[in-house]
């Protein structure tokens, strides 16, 4: 995770180049040994071992490795791309605490696509690795390690304008005062605008802590700069619905959702808004998911569902997943099927459903969506999934990070792996736009004015769009306003841009 802020920068750069892909693709390994076989066999100097999740057996580096490249192999959607690559470089193989994760994860990387998009983007710029533990922290209980500060980049190069977009509730960045629009001057003793990469680890792990450390920021606010505040990362219970409420619009009631995670933790508050959304009547939403860089699938289904409607959704495919050409009985099944979900599900350790009961609806035709660079994955699902059963859907902001494609958490030796496995399509079987949703109607972010405004930028053109029927500023080109898949990375992560796939029991 340490590496984000420095590839971004790296990612700008490639994509610029263009073209249309890099490296030679390995031969289909049909003759490795099947993957099973291969797991949970962990060197004693993983750290996570002991989070496996079966009782781990001794093994190595290489033993990790074996099973990672048999996984690909196995499940990775483009594995006819995986580049040939030697396993036993240095750059993979220090077998040692401090060694072992960067090797694994760097091998990790080395065996994804290299392909590039028409737009000169990465095709796979989304799988990733994480540790087990955490990942179910996150996941489950939506913890994660940190201020409780969501930053938005300006650009991945100086000058970078790293603001603040949101503060997480109850966070030490909340107790400390801090206030979406702040911008970063300085963290550790290192500008936001440094270059060398040494300088820009620093920043990184400023940022973005892996451990309970404490850093010094410096932030300036309307051109006044703060005192310097020494702030400790901690376990953040994230909230994934900071914003709902309903807004009084020239005598019709709007109701307006900022959703910012599609965390197991969203489901009631998501139930919450919308039964409190139709216990106002309101005739139109606003669903705000500008930093929505996604998670699980089901929660996207869930909400889709509720905003349409039993009417419009019921026997309806909410996403159709497509595996690769060696998983046809995959994508054939019942269970690549995700249907609009109309109940809900309290998920257990085994991420399986303990209750049921059906979900409100609000029976809307037409819904205005606020999107971004950083809407990813499972937002976008929310968008193609409703224009796949006739939802008038309208996209103001920029265009969205192009990810119609997903993954379930694999676990070896106490290290989750996210290949990418499938691409969604919807109702009508589409799902190509790897480069993208378009907005309809361009509108900035507003960082002067508070989430949910009715003058917030773009809030302020949603509602303006509503009330006149036209949009005053028409996006004319598909990829004019498209945010940066690097810029999406440096602002996030891999973690948050993601389509997460479980095997429900309901």
């Amino acid at each position: 995770m340490t590496r984000w802020l420095g590839l971004a920068v790296a990612a700008a750069l490639l994509g610029a180049c263009g073209g249309g892909g890099g490296g030679s693709a390995a031969p289909a390994d049909a003759s490795s040994p099947p993957t099973a076989s291969l797991a949970q066999h962990c060197s004693p100097n993983n750290p996570w071992r002991a989070d496996a999740s079966v009782t781990p057996r001794a093994g190595s580096l290489a033993d990790e490795k074996r099973w990672l490249r048999s996984y690909f192999n196995d499940a990775y959607l483009w594995y006819g791309e995986v580049p040939i690559v030697d396993a036993t470089a240095a750059a993979y193989s220090a077998d040692t605490s401090a060694g072992f994760y960067p090797s694994i994860d760097a091998y990790f990387e080395a065996l994804e696509s290299p392909v590039f998009t028409a737009s000169g983007k990465r095709k796979d710029a989304f799988s990733f690795t994480y540790p087990t533990r955490q990942w179910r922290e996150l996941s489950q209980s939506g913890i994660v390690l940190g201020y409780g500060i969501e930053f938005t980049f300006g650009s991945v190069t100086p000058p970078r304008d790293i603001r603040i977009a949101y503060i997480e509730t109850g966070s030490p960045a909340a107790a400390a005062g801090l206030q979406r629009g702040d911008t970063l001057l300085s963290a550790n003793g290192v500008s936001a605008d440094v270059a060398t990469q040494a300088e820009i680890d620093v920043l990184q792990a400023a940022l973005f802590p892996t451990a309970a450390v404490s850093s010094s920021l410096r932030f300036s606010r309307a051109g006044s700069v703060l005192p310097v505040l020494s702030l400790a990362a901690a376990a953040v219970v994230k909230q994934p619905v900071l914003v709902a409420k309903v807004l009084d619009v020239g005598g019709a009631k709007v109701g307006y959702l900022l959703f910012n995670d599609h965390l197991a933790t969203a489901e009631a508050p998501l139930i919450a808004a919308v039964n409190g959304f139709k216990l106002a009547g309101i005739s139109d939403l606003v669903l705000d998911v500008r930093y929505n860089g996604g998670g699980y699938l089901y929660i996207a289904s869930q909400l889709a569902a509720m905003i349409a409607g039993t009417e419009r959704t019921t026997g309806k495919v909410f996403e159709r997943l497509q595996y690769s050409d060696k998983r046809s009985a995959d994508s054939s099944s019942a269970d690549a099927a995700t249907p609009f979900y109309d109940t809900s599900c309290d998920l257990d350790a085994a991420f399986s459903c303990t209750t049921s009961a059906p979900l409100p609806t609000l029976g809307l035709a037409r819904v205005f969506v606020l999107t971004s660079g950083s809407t990813c994955s499972a937002s976008e699902s929310i968008v193609n999934g409703l224009r796949g059963v006739d939802i008038d859907v309208r996209l103001v902001g920029s265009q969205t990070c192009g990810k119609p494609y997903g993954f379930t958490a694999k676990d070896n030796c106490g290290i989750s792996y996210f290949p990418i496995e499938f691409k969604g399509i919807n109702a009508k079987g589409f799902g190509d736009y790897a480069d993208g949703l378009a907005a309809e109607c361009g509108a900035a972010d507003d960082l002067g004015k508070p989430l949910g405004d009715i003058a917030e930028g773009q809030l302020a053109v949603a509602l303006q769009w509503r009330a006149s029927g036209t949009c005053a500023a028409p996006v004319a080109s598909r990829l004019a306003v498209r945010g940066a898949t690097a810029e999406a990375a440096l602002r996030r992560g891999p973690l948050r841009e993601n389509r997460i796939v479980l095997p429900l029991a309901r």
